[in-house]
């Protein structure tokens, strides 16, 4: 195999004859032992926080080698996180090195050497990767520029897209039509159009795909079982609240002029969006706050507990999104003024979707609340002595409700008087992992990997099946900025009470940034 091409070949035939080509600890390496030849090569685009805290789980996989790392950072400088000293600790029990990183500047990991130091270290410590040697393995590329990686690794077989969410679209599409195979983390896009455009683009080149949240979706099968059943009668409304934000959101644009970290190319950062003076307040975790680089609240938290609902009710193409925001204000020469706020998410809002009726469905209303804002606690609740929780999921009938926990967690019928008599759902088994076990694939990734090799993508992760939350996400966030309820046009893609609203549905793209011209 003496070019990339055959490599892929050899792939997919050998997926052809079986979706994984095991070799025997007897022949080589040890349990669960994958040829080399067999692996799948990773790039991992984006090495900030969060792409560092998901790296173990896939540097511990046996079907994937992580061989490049891409973040237009290069130093961990300025990163912030949900606490002080959690990822730095978590990555060294992942890598099993217990000094990784001592004495470095900063408690707080990321930036490409920091992500390639990470993988590095990990296949060092692999006495079956073959490739080890003194506890030495120097086999990972890092780049600043995607486009860069792409056109110079032509070893590649698949990415892993971890950047704030304004470069997810352009970054997965360039991999697509380079043939490469994609995973990425919510959103696909922040732009509907260009979701969409995503979707298609994985439709036409046939690349396997998997969109990361759907291995954290809840069970939508025992609350179809009593909404099919007719426990709740025919039902209304799907009602579901979040706790996020839970990073700062800024109410005004930034005026300071910090300098360009070293080793930042804030120019790349800033991949397809318009120009602007570096700022800290855009970067890292609070990026999603901004409506040009982030989704938002839905978009963060809603793929993890709505994705399972859009598929299992059909629910795509609202005929109307009707935001409810909080507002900021501001003294301007002593007078009270309400800042008009087109650049972020507000602090709080609710906002509600109405779809039609489809097939045996009836028209149903989707509500959405953050910020720690939920619906009015149902009589139900009340006669249980309860309130509802912090983040949780209603459905909701014109005979009852079902309550359940934000992921689907424990569904049951309210009052719980309803549930005497009826057996609870099942409960999914969770497996506890100790530390000295490595994690498995999820069956999504794991069906994602067989599809790599060649074998008919069907997982429920594809981008193909993330049509209807891809759509309600970039909508919600359009709904916030307009201010208004829209009245949308899901066949011509259009917003239609409220022309103007329809350029917040596409990106105006940075000359050198359009999708068809990386």
């Amino acid at each position: 195999m003496t070019t990339n091409a055959n490599r892929r070949q050899f792939l997919g035939s050998a997926a052809a004859a079986a979706a994984f080509s095991i070799v025997p600890r007897n022949v080589l390496g040890g349990p669960a032992y994958v040829a080399p030849s067999d692996q799948i090569n990773l790039a991992y685009i984006g090495t900030g926080t969060q792409g560092l805290r998901e790296m173990p789980y896939f540097l511990a996989s046996p079907d994937i080698r992580i061989t490049a790392v891409c973040d237009p950072n290069k130093n961990a400088v300025n990163y912030r996180d949900w606490d002080r000293d959690g990822l730095l600790n978590s990555l060294r029990r992942g890598l099993n090195a217990p000094e990784w990183r001592a004495g470095s500047d900063g408690p707080i990991p990321g930036g490409r050497d920091v992500g390639q130091s990470a993988v590095e270290t990990f296949y060092a410590s692999q006495k079956a990767s073959g490739q080890s040697t003194s506890g030495q393995y120097k086999g990972c590329a890092a780049y600043a520029d995607f486009r860069e990686m792409l056109e110079t690794e032509k070893g590649i077989d698949a990415v892993k897209i971890m950047t704030p969410d304004h470069l997810h679209g352009v970054i997965a599409m360039a991999a697509m039509r380079r043939g490469k195979h994609v995973i990425t983390h919510k959103p696909i896009a922040n732009r509907l159009k260009e979701s969409q455009l995503v979707i298609e683009t994985a439709r036409q080149t046939g690349v396997s795909t998997h969109l990361m949240p759907w291995d954290s979706n809840g069970d939508m099968a025992p609350v179809m079982a009593w909404i099919d059943g007719g426990a709740i009668g025919t039902l209304r409304e799907v009602h579901n609240w979040s706790n996020r934000p839970v990073w700062p959101q800024y109410a005004t644009l930034p005026t300071d002029r910090p300098p360009v970290p070293q080793g930042l190319d804030w120019d790349l950062w800033l991949g397809p969006e318009a120009e602007r003076p570096y700022h800290p307040n855009y970067t890292n975790m609070v990026f999603r706050g901004w409506y040009d680089f982030g989704g938002g609240s839905m978009a963060d938290m809603g793929h993890y507990s709505l994705w399972t609902v859009f598929n299992a009710l059909d629910l795509s193409g609202p005929t109307s999104i009707e935001p409810m925001l909080t507002h900021s204000c501001m003294f301007q020469d002593g007078v009270s003024t309400t800042i008009r706020n087109d650049f972020s998410f507000p602090l709080a809002s609710v906002v509600r979707f109405r779809y039609p009726a489809r097939g045996s469905r009836g028209p149903v209303d989707l509500v959405w609340y953050d910020g720690g804002i939920h619906p009015p606690t149902p009589p139900e609740v009340e006669e249980d002595g309860e309130e509802l929780p912090a983040e949780g999921m209603m459905f909701v009938g014109d005979k009852g409700k079902i309550l359940a926990g934000f992921q689907l967690e424990d569904p049951r019928l309210i009052p719980q008087a309803r549930m005497k008599g009826i057996q609870a759902p099942p409960k999914t088994p969770r497996r506890h992992i100790s530390a000295a076990e490595t994690p498995a694939l999820s069956p999504a990734l794991t069906q994602w990997v067989a599809a790599c090799r060649g074998a008919k993508q069907h997982s429920a992760g594809s981008f193909l099946n993330a049509g209807g939350i891809s759509e309600a996400v970039n909508l919600y966030a359009v709904a916030l900025r307009a201010g208004r309820r829209l009245v949308y046009n899901a066949e011509a893609r259009s917003i239609t009470n409220i022309p103007a609203a329809n350029r917040l549905l596409d990106r105006e793209y940075r000359h050198g940034w359009a999708p068809l011209t990386i």
